[in-house]
């Protein structure tokens, strides 16, 4: 792996970040291949949905593309920490492209079999480039300073967050001169050319397989490193702090998975239009955007540890404020203060997954985190869609935000006995 380069500089700013050697051009080619991610779901449901004449087809196709994708994030990432981004990254990004491909090819004209289009969104599904958690894996083995890091993964989150803001605004451009599946072939050639980008990029061509973490190797590095050393074969949520920061991720899906349906859900029962749920979602991307940079800037005092239920708390309570809005302005607001403790409380579990384990571990790590995030998002509009329409909306807005509350109240008991 690539030595870490420390940048000469007393503050680290995001210009450092991106001053660092490789980092602009491993960070673009990811972003890119990212973008991907963004407009997919959209252009499948759309898809789907004019090649079947069934919403309810395209919503079990999309169930069953998140499922496979979401559940075996961890065994791609165990892949890649086994054999290397550059040998295990090509073929899952050439499969997949493929299998986009051909999706797009079966839904280009009305009249797809539905149980093929199962297979072909489930093998894709299975077969997606975690290219979040291996960039997330780049940035701790480029960048050498903490405080950087920390900036990078504020950086990262972010850029993600715009990535699923505009990635659907695209997909709006492509339906406007071509049929729906023209967005899932842009999708696969967006994910193999950003993945082809990412693998030739020297801060990729100097990583490798790193030791497993039960060798005299692999012992040796997370000593160094200062991280927990895992026996062989122990599960990594054995970890606690990996195990806290995933729990609490997987709390703040819960708790965004219901928000999401719960705007919906409050500007109908006002008689608002969906121009009123886009502005109320943009207001909450815009709180994260804000929240991450600004959350990167500062040089905190506090352990990552004892921060991230703090943040999962302030996410509760501006939820529950939420609940309690009389307008939709209002409501925008305080979105948009919840917005401001989403990307800081990602962006400290996946500090929190990358310090807790040793190197041969940290793509599973990171990927744990994201399984976690996306699981609760789906959970959450699960369960909110059950209560939405047997309970008033102020309560189902307190409870999506009970999770959050209960796992911060948790993880910071453990953290007080820890310390």
């Amino acid at each position: 792996m690539l030595s870490p380069s420390p940048v000469p500089t007393r503050t680290p700013s995001y210009a450092a970040v991106l001053r660092t050697r490789h980092a602009a051009r491993t960070f673009g080619a990811a972003l890119l291949g990212r973008l991907s991610y963004g407009m997919i779901s959209l252009s499948l449901m759309l898809a789907v949905n004019a090649s079947t004449g069934s919403y309810s087809v395209a919503g079990t196709v999309m169930a069953l593309y998140g499922a496979t994708s979401v559940f075996l994030s961890p065994t791609r990432a165990a892949l890649i920490d086994r054999y290397g981004p550059r040998r295990a990254l090509p073929p899952m990004a050439g499969v997949y492209a493929v299998l986009l491909a051909a999706l797009a090819y079966a839904t280009w004209r009305p009249g797809a079999p539905v149980f093929l289009l199962g297979a072909l969104v489930s093998a894709a599904g299975a077969f997606t480039p975690p290219l979040g958690p291996v960039m997330r894996t780049l940035w701790s083995g480029l960048v050498a300073d903490r405080d950087l890091l920390r900036r990078a993964y504020s950086l990262d989150g972010v850029a993600e967050e715009l990535l699923f803001v505009s990635g659907p605004l695209l997909v709006g451009v492509v339906v406007g001169c071509a049929p729906p599946a023209a967005g899932i072939a842009i999708s696969a050639g967006l994910i193999f050319v950003g993945t082809m980008a990412l693998v030739s990029s020297p801060a990729v061509r100097g990583t490798h397989a790193a030791p497993p973490d039960g060798t005299a190797d692999g012992k040796a590095h997370d000593k160094a490193a200062g991280r927990n050393e895992a026996p062989a074969g122990q599960r990594l949520l054995g970890i606690v702090e990996l195990r806290h920061a995933v729990l609490v991720t997987a709390a703040v899906g819960l708790c965004l998975g219901g928000l999401d349906l719960l705007v919906v859900a409050f500007t109908e029962q006002r008689h608002q239009g969906a121009g009123a749920v886009s502005w109320v979602l943009a207001a909450l991307s815009a709180g994260s955007a804000v929240g991450g940079i600004a959350y990167g800037a500062v040089s905190w005092r506090a352990s990552n540890r004892v921060r991230l239920p703090l943040l999962a708390a302030g996410l509760g309570v501006a939820v529950v404020g939420a609940g309690l809005s009389p307008d939709v302005y209002v409501l925008a607001a305080l979105a948009a203060l919840a917005g401001l403790f989403i990307a800081p409380a990602l962006t400290t579990a996946y500090l929190i997954a990358d310090e807790s384990v040793g190197a041969g571990s940290r793509t599973q790590a990171g990927a744990w985190v994201n399984t976690a995030v996306n699981a609760g998002s789906s959970a959450g509009a699960a369960a909110v869609g059950l209560l939405v329409d047997r309970l008033p909306p102020g309560v189902c807005f307190a409870l999506a935000a009970v999770p959050a509350l209960l796992c911060a109240a948790v993880v910071a008991r453990g953290a007080v006995r820890r310390s």
